[in-house]
């Protein structure tokens, strides 16, 4: 059936469930899906009919991004693709908003890199500081938790209570989404267990967290390394756990409850957790006196040698070679240093693998006096920056368009009920 032409005038030009599958190149099921997925609006048949109508012109720009991206509809083997203007990562560099990221971070503090990559603005000097409300009630749920509580749970469950504690959480403009993002970085900080109580909790961020992850004191040279790994790990693309954040921020979840997704995702072996398996293993080397027999024991074991190699990068991986060019300033992480050359060494006899992150924020925990699980919470204090830039974009795209089909490969229905 045809929808009536629009009257004279009237510039709309609708069309039936039928007419829109059929420029769609769908069945009309998929078109009610698109419909429930905020894809498409439609209306009901002029008249109290059952049927719906819908917009030409919507159609047809659904049609035109759908054969945008039909080389990445299921069994194709395309990797989905989402366009953003926050990272670039491109032989062996990768730069924020169009700037060199290294460059970035070595001559920013953390809090800066993160308004560069919220607002393409570079704002000198800036700290971020969280009300009191917020910061007491993360510590008090944080502080209930068990005593073997990793990091990633604590910083989850601060992210909660912060959450809670703002009656603003749910208002999405840019500017309460920046607010948020300014209060919600400290108070995970703040949340955390201090190594070294101080009178007052204050300063650049580095230093805050410093006193969470280490009971000695820091050199100036330490401090600045911390500081620069926090600014080379505020984002790298769409990792993991970015997506996740983004997927959250499409359904339109607020930044608290976008960057809890992230945390959710983070903490496993092969994302933000890694740079604990390469401490342990660097204390290992440490005691041995040689990476020979610990790299023999991973890969007898059918383990993967953590700190090596990134699926991203054909050479040595940039944040690595950055941090390690800090490291050598100082002397405290001469042992470590020379542990990390070692596994590289070793392992190169058997795969051509280069130092990632992992193995450099490795070298940083080890030499600082801090547990295995340091790493872990850098990466996942810094890596909130980027989440709130990837929820910030996503915010202003269209609802649910994270929303992939699934490729069903399942028994053909319909099947007997199972007895």
């Amino acid at each position: 059936m045809r929808d009536e032409d629009p009257a004279p005038g009237h510039p709309e030009r609708r069309l039936s469930t039928k007419e829109a599958a059929e420029r769609l190149g769908v069945k009309p099921e998929t078109v009610y899906a698109y419909v429930s997925r905020g894809q498409l609006s439609s209306r009901r048949t002029p008249g109290g009919g059952r049927g719906s109508t819908f917009e030409a012109e919507e159609v047809e720009a659904l049609a035109r991004r759908n054969r945008r991206e039909s080389s990445g509809s299921p069994g194709s083997g395309a990797e989905l693709s989402v366009r953003t203007r926050v990272t670039l990562i491109d032989q062996d560099r990768y730069w924020f908003r169009g700037v060199d990221a290294v460059e970035l971070a070595g001559r920013h503090s953390y809090e800066e890199v993160a308004e560069w990559l919220w607002t393409g603005r570079l704002s000198p000097g800036v700290t971020f500081t969280a009300p009191e409300a917020s910061v007491e009630a993360a510590r008090r749920v944080v502080e209930a938790l068990p005593e073997h509580t990793g990091p990633t749970d604590r910083l989850r469950v601060a992210a909660v209570a912060a959450a809670a504690a703002d009656p603003l959480r749910f208002d999405l403009s840019e500017d309460a989404v920046l607010g948020t993002a300014r209060i919600l970085i400290p108070t995970l900080v703040a949340a955390l267990p201090t190594k070294r109580p101080t009178p007052r909790d204050d300063g650049p961020l580095a230093l805050r967290l410093w006193r969470r992850l280490s009971g000695r004191p820091p050199e100036d040279a330490q401090l600045r390394a911390l500081d620069t790994a926090l600014g080379l790990l505020a984002d790298h693309d769409l990792a993991a756990s970015t997506l996740a954040v983004r997927v959250a921020a499409s359904a339109r979840a607020h930044a608290y409850a976008a960057v809890s997704a992230g945390l959710g995702v983070i903490e496993g072996p092969l994302h933000g957790a890694a740079g604990g398996l390469a401490h342990r293993m660097l204390l290992e080397v440490l005691d041995l006196g040689s990476a020979a027999p610990v790299i023999a024991a991973e890969l007898r074991a059918g383990r993967r040698i953590p700190g090596l190699g990134h699926r991203l990068y054909s050479g040595e991986d940039p944040r690595a070679r950055a941090l390690f060019a800090l490291l050598e300033e100082i002397p405290a992480a001469g042992p470590a240093l020379a542990a990390a050359r070692d596994i590289v060494t070793t392992t190169a006899r058997h795969a051509p693998l280069h130092a990632n992150v992992d193995l450099a924020l490795a070298v940083l925990t080890a030499s600082c006096g801090m547990e295995s699980s340091a790493g872990e919470t850098i990466f996942a204090v810094a890596r909130t920056a980027g989440w709130i830039a990837h929820a910030l974009e996503e915010y202003g795209e269209r609802p649910l368009r994270m929303r992939p089909s699934g490729h069903y490969v399942g028994l053909k229905p319909p099947q007997p009920l199972p007895e």
